[in-house]
């Protein structure tokens, strides 16, 4: 999966690649969406990078 962030105008602004729904390890929600886990950016907040943990999930 592919996350992109960046600031424009004062506002975080994250891409993320769309995923075939997958089950969470609960089985209560589908992903479409997820880091799995923190990823660190190239963006830069107070000169250090940001950390981003991201999951996009619907309902079964």
């Amino acid at each position: 999966m592919t996350v992109t962030a960046k600031i424009e105008g004062g506002k975080l602004i994250i891409t993320a690649d769309l995923e075939t729904p997958t089950p969470s390890a609960s089985g209560k929600t589908l992903v479409v969406a997820s880091t799995r886990g923190n990823l660190r950016t190239d963006v830069l907040v107070e000169g250090k990078p940001l950390t981003i943990g991201l999951n996009a999930y619907i309902a079964k």
